[in-house]
């Protein structure tokens, strides 16, 4: 057993002490910095709710981003003057405008992601592999199409010029749009919505965890692993996989809510397929199934283009200009995912295998004639053929 694993509530205070203190101790070196922190925890959210789809159930989900969207434009459409000023119907029931609380929004967008995730499901039950995956980026096209064109002949969307003048979350009295000042010490928005986000993650891996023990989550691994076999055991895989679609689907939900009040505006740019296939690469490079691993992909692959911002200028100004720094970017963080990917097939952080964790090594073959050899009290085995104890073992003797 190691350390870490001995010591476990004291190494929960003491993550928990880091996490608390990481923000502050970012906001010294700019506030751009903390928001790299803030987009790092709602891509943990959208990775874990992936998770349950692909690592638990096995179903490959390319159109994840549909989801994130979902959650994004509805919270943009209930926290902004969007409707008042297109719909008489609704500026005459709003009069002052339509802003939605934090306590209807997480619920509306978990429950309406996780119907459009239910929806996904229902005809791609049959489904499996390439020809699920095909579905489900077809299904997210259409989602980013539909947003990109909804603004006639009813301007529901405002097509691609977007929505903003999205309301900031306000919690308990707190506008976490606005700086924070306690005495002498000043925290900024970025770092308020750092907290928010910090204890929604919580919150998203607890549910996972518990989820991941439970009766429901080895009913996906079953069907991960064999759905025949898992049917055949008395699993009802249709509503399983239906389950999976809609709880993976709401965790989306949830953080494309936030997303929207932590931007101010949201568009259909934001949706596109480019982030669908960085969501499944975080979970494949992370570990597939272990919430560890899916927590550090999250985290890297978020964080690191935005840390190779300031590797890519350098790289720019001696070849004189001739690299664009975005295109160099996104070269630097192919080439390092294929070096993990070779160098780690099955992720950097990969669930245990079974058997390895007990950390036992064999004992080895008894010497023959020995004490440990000759066991009391158990004479030859009732399957062997006395007289040929070399001889191989059969059915037909």
């Amino acid at each position: 057993m190691s350390f870490l694993q001995k010591n476990k509530p004291l190494t929960l205070v003491v993550c928990a002490i880091v996490l608390i203190a990481f923000p502050l101790v970012l906001q010294n070196f700019g506030n751009a910095w903390v928001r790299i922190a803030d987009m790092s925890l709602l891509y943990i959210m959208l990775a874990l709710g992936l998770n349950i789809v692909v690592g638990y159930a096995g179903l490959l989900d390319l159109g994840f981003v549909a989801f994130f969207a979902v959650g994004a434009y509805m919270f943009a459409l209930l926290a902004s003057p969007h409707l008042t000023d297109t719909f008489e119907a609704f500026k005459a029931m709003f009069p002052n405008g339509l802003h939605s609380s934090l306590w209807l929004v997480i619920p509306l967008g978990a429950g309406l992601a996780g119907l459009f995730g239910m929806l996904l499901g229902a005809p791609t039950l049959k489904l499996r592999g390439d020809y699920l995956a095909i579905v489900t980026l077809g299904f997210g096209e259409i989602i980013r199409v539909f947003l990109n064109n909804l603004d006639h002949p009813v301007n529901l969307t405002n097509g691609p010029k977007g929505i903003n003048q999205i309301d900031s979350v306000k919690l308990f009295g707190l506008d976490l749009g606005r700086s924070l000042k306690i005495g002498d010490f000043t925290l900024p928005s970025v770092t308020l919505y750092y907290y928010l986000f910090l204890a929604l993650v919580v919150i998203s891996i607890v549910i996972c965890h518990r989820l991941q023990v439970s009766r429901i989550g080895r009913a996906w691994m079953a069907i991960r692993e064999d759905e025949i076999a898992a049917k055949a055991m008395g699993i009802n895989t249709r509503n399983m996989k239906l389950l999976a679609f809609g709880m993976g689907a709401a965790f989306g939900g949830v953080a494309g809510s936030m997303f929207g009040a932590f931007q101010g505006f949201v568009s259909p740019e934001s949706f596109s397929l480019m982030e669908s296939v960085m969501i499944v690469a975080m979970v494949v490079l992370g570990g597939i199934g272990h919430l560890p691993g899916v927590i550090l992909g999250a985290v890297l692959l978020s964080a690191l283009p935005e840390v190779l911002r300031y590797v890519a200028g350098p790289l720019q100004a001696m070849t004189d200009g001739r690299l664009d720094a975005p295109i160099l970017r996104q070269l630097l963080i192919a080439l390092a995912m294929i070096i993990v990917m070779l160098l780690r097939p099955r992720g950097l952080w990969p669930s245990p295998e079974h058997g390895k964790s007990l950390n036992k090594k064999m004992a080895p073959d008894p010497v023959p004639g020995s004490a440990q050899a000759i066991t009391p009290g158990v004479d030859t085995p009732a399957d062997a053929v006395p007289g040929a104890a070399n001889r191989p073992m059969s059915i037909n003797p």
